[in-house]
């Protein structure tokens, strides 16, 4: 099985064209990104070319931007609040069975991720609409580490040729 792996810092999309990979390829990213949200854009960017190049989830990538999007705005609002030199981690796998798994993680305090399955379609107040969206257009979303890493995953749709 041939294996691409990404180390952010190490390439630029300038000099990656995103190509598509053969079914028997994996995809993986590791990447880290400063605690500030308008790292956040730049970072999306770079990894969507990317995930769309391979296309393990063809025709699902709109909604993984938003749901990686929304990962990486709690990270960085919630988890590392205080910016600086604090970086959020990202790690993607986009694998040969149609399927990509992202992880963000960050180094807060957490949160009580238990009470996250009691959200339904109202949120209280301005917190829980990104998980929401995560939850939204993700297959499977679950929360490890105290509330500090989010898992995400999305199978892509079975397409007739």
């Amino acid at each position: 099985m041939a294996e691409m792996r990404i180390i952010d810092g190490t390439f630029s999309v300038q000099s990656q064209s995103p190509k598509k990979l053969n079914r028997s390829s994996t995809l993986e990213i590791d990447s880290w990104m400063p605690s500030q949200t308008q790292a956040i854009s730049p970072l999306v960017d770079r990894l969507m070319l990317l995930i769309e190049g391979s296309q393990c989830v063809h025709g699902e990538e709109h909604g993984i931007e938003i749901a990686l999007r929304e990962a990486l705005a709690n990270a960085v609002v919630h988890g590392s609040p205080s910016g600086g030199e604090i970086k959020v981690h990202v790690r993607c796998r986009c694998g040969p069975g149609n399927e990509i798994s992202i992880v963000v993680t960050d180094h807060g305090k957490g949160f009580d991720f238990r009470n996250v399955s009691s959200l339904t379609s109202e949120p209280a107040g301005e917190h829980g609409r990104g998980i929401l969206l995560m939850k939204a257009y993700m297959d499977d979303v679950h929360f490890e580490r105290g509330g500090t890493e989010v898992h995400m995953r999305k199978r892509a749709r079975n397409r007739l040729h």
